[in-house]
């Protein structure tokens, strides 16, 4: 069991998604240098599929791709 959660877990690719300061989207691999951005959420995965397809050959390519979103929000109290 434990060996094949290790193969699913090394599948796979984490993107890190975060609001841009234009008010679009930026994605940005851990592990790997690719970065990609787009206007809206559908097109930022289409955009990351994309970055995917030009940077790995078919048999290298991650099974499986994680949007993981992270937002920042800053307030005076």
């Amino acid at each position: 069991m434990a060996e094949t959660l290790k193969r699913f877990m090394d599948n796979q690719l984490i993107f890190l998604v975060e609001d841009a300061p234009e008010g679009d989207y930026q994605a940005r691999a851990l592990g790997a240098d690719i970065f990609t951005e787009a206007d809206t959420l559908p097109k930022l995965r289409e955009a990351v599929r994309d970055a995917l397809l030009c940077h790995y050959e078919a048999a290298d390519r991650p099974a499986m791709v994680r949007l993981h979103y992270v937002r920042e929000e800053v307030f005076v109290v």
